[in-house]
């Protein structure tokens, strides 16, 4: 088995033009920002109080500035900047909702190009009677429900997915977690007879034949015998929320984890058929008793992070394409996780990989980052339901790190130092870091230091507690290795992002 690199760069874009707004994507792609991401501090700002267990966001693009927000009980909130949140629902389909189950009820929404016109939106949810994930398109003008595809999804109620998105294609996206349960107990993640575990594309602009939309002729499973012709990628989890970058067409999907591992995956435009792992993997890691299919190829993600930093679910985000903050995040991906709140920051670097930085925290248990139509953030909070706007800022960081690796056959030593370059003394320390699956600690120096997982926390020794302002002190460790010899990424020193060289 061998694994493909998520993201493939420059080169498909020139055979898909089609897929990429080539105008908007030039002008955007001005914004792209060079700024360092341990510089970046997100802050957020309440702008609404009172909503009900809100699951999602989307901005209509007809001049009024609202944001939709759907609640998980079946209703659709309306929120302006300048009036506030209305107190009567814009949409209230609760006689349809199954909320049984903190995952169920009304997930996602998503609002078609010709919104202003049409007056059509499209939502995806839990129904009554039985918890089945639904796909249906409401009409406003007359208020009506018109469900347009649907898998059951009736012995557990977890892992619904729900995320729906318009693509740069025209066409709809909508995910579908693997059926519920722990572990893939359907094997639906690498199943191609089933919705679950998947995200699929189709064209909801019109209908074929007896269904209410039809299947694009190159989706990557449409002749494929046996499989569900709707399917575009499958080997999924629970991917909660994914989006498009508007710039480049880009999707990114953050995929939530077993226990283990939470992942984040970014794929070119056009990139169908693909195998992002689950349930053979979980991360990069191979998930025991998994379902792992001779000569199986797998797309790995480009990031991933432990629950051992007290996150529990990822929260998919957005490629920042705003105006107002482009010189500080223009071309930067955002996401959080429901339990540690932790703001994460991702930018390809040019190289293959990826810059990544902690920049912040959010209000208690997000479900959602959204945005407005001109690419500002918004995001909402499970309990108590708030709405909160997104502001980011340059903070320059009050630590850096250098980075020494010294590796030979399957041992290496890094020695780190860290230098306060803020302007007031750091008494007492805790440095934390991740590391590759492929190193293991056996012994540290001028610390002492506690693994558990890929997550590392490093605490001061009695000689080395004080850093004066523009002192540094010195530590290191011992690893043994299986190959990857790669220098931690990324450090946080009492909870602040340090510069890294």
């Amino acid at each position: 088995m061998r694994f493909r690199l998520a993201f493939v760069l420059c080169a498909l874009l020139a055979v898909l033009p089609a897929l990429v707004p080539s105008a908007t994507a030039a002008a955007e792609e001005e914004d792209a920002s060079t700024v360092p991401l341990p510089s970046l501090k997100a802050t957020t700002t309440q702008v609404a109080f009172g909503l009900r267990r809100p699951t999602a966001i989307a901005a209509p693009d007809d001049g009024t500035d609202r944001l939709f927000i759907t609640e998980k009980s079946g209703t659709v909130r309306v929120y302006h900047p300048d009036t506030g949140l209305e107190r009567t629902p814009l949409i209230d389909i609760t006689s349809a909702i199954d909320e049984s189950g903190n995952e169920r009820g009304l997930l996602g929404i998503a609002l078609p190009p010709d919104f202003a016109d049409s007056q059509d939106l499209y939502l995806a949810y839990t129904a009554l009677p039985d918890g089945a994930v639904t796909l249906a398109r409401y009409r406003l003008d007359d208020s009506r429900l018109e469900p347009l595809l649907s898998q059951e999804h009736a012995e557990y109620s977890n892992h619904n997915g729900g995320q729906l998105a318009f693509g740069p294609d025209g066409n709809l996206y909508w995910s579908i977690g693997d059926g519920g349960g722990s572990g893939d107990p359907f094997r639906s993640g690498q199943r191609l007879d089933t919705l679950l575990g998947k995200i699929m594309r189709i064209d909801v602009s019109r209908a074929c034949g007896s269904l209410a939309y039809c299947v694009p002729s190159d989706n990557p499973f449409v002749d494929t015998p046996g499989a569900r012709a709707e399917i575009w990628l499958y080997g999924l989890r629970n991917p909660w929320r994914f989006s498009f970058d508007r710039a480049d067409g880009s999707m990114w999907i953050g995929d939530v984890g077993q226990g283990h591992w939470e992942e984040i995956n970014h794929l070119a435009p056009g990139r169908g058929g693909l195998n992002l792992g689950w349930s053979c993997y979980e991360g990069l890691e191979k998930f025991t008793d998994g379902d792992c299919g001779p000569g199986g190829e797998y797309t790995e993600p480009v990031f991933t992070y432990s629950p051992y930093t007290g996150g529990c679910s990822v929260i998919g985000g957005h490629v920042y394409r705003g105006r107002e903050y482009a010189d500080l995040v223009g071309g930067t991906y955002i996401a959080t996780d429901y339990c540690s709140s932790t703001v994460w920051a991702l930018r390809p670097d040019g190289r293959g990989g990826y810059e990544q930085a902690e920049i912040g925290e959010t209000p208690t248990q997000v479900t959602t980052v959204g945005t407005t139509v001109d690419g500002e953030f918004y995001m909402v909070n499970d309990l108590p339901g708030g709405l909160h706007k997104v502001s980011f800022s340059r903070e320059e960081p009050t630590c850096r790190v250098d980075r020494t690796v010294t590796a030979w056959g399957t041992g290496m030593t890094v020695d780190l130092t860290v230098t306060n370059t803020g302007d007031t003394p750091v008494n007492g320390w805790t440095l934390e870091f991740p590391l590759t699956l492929e190193q293991t600690i056996i012994s540290d120096w001028n610390t002492t230091l506690t693994q558990l997982s890929n997550t590392v926390t490093a605490t001061n020794a009695p000689h080395n507690a004080t850093i004066a302002p523009g002192a540094s002190i010195t530590l290191g460790y011992l690893a043994e290795h299986t190959g990857d010899t790669t220098a931690p990424p990324r450090f946080m020193l009492n909870g602040d992002a340090c510069a890294v060289t």
